[in-house]
């Protein structure tokens, strides 16, 4: 049974595309948080959120392919191969912002500050 016999041929001769709608941006945003949650949660975090998540794994599939593509990695086609170097992006970059708040609060802690007596 063919749609135009149920909805008529106007419903069915309409331009149903989204036009010059550029899809790379929706994929982006679904790797990026996809993979900085699987990140976060393979490192044993708790997420940084749903937009966090969507900025580190955007980030660090970013990282992650740059790195294949350096270290001349021979990495898959397709979907599981970008998830893969989007994960392994995202922990790197994950591990450094941990290191980089580590650093920070062990600095912070052995600046005490000492009272002189009068």
């Amino acid at each position: 049974m063919k749609f135009s016999n149920i909805f008529g041929d106007k419903f069915c001769n309409m331009d149903w595309s989204l036009g010059t709608f550029d899809w790379s941006l929706v994929a982006t945003i679904f790797f990026g948080a996809v993979s900085g949650y699987v990140a976060s949660r393979i490192l044993g975090g708790e997420g940084f959120g749903f937009f966090g998540n969507i900025v580190v794994g955007v980030i660090g599939g970013y990282l992650g392919s740059w790195l294949v593509k350096v270290a001349k990695v021979p990495m898959m086609d397709g979907f599981f191969g970008n998830l893969v170097s989007s994960v392994g992006g995202a922990i790197i970059l994950i591990f450094f912002l941990e290191l980089i708040k580590y650093m920070q609060r062990s600095n912070t802690g052995s600046k005490s500050r000492t009272r002189t007596r009068r």
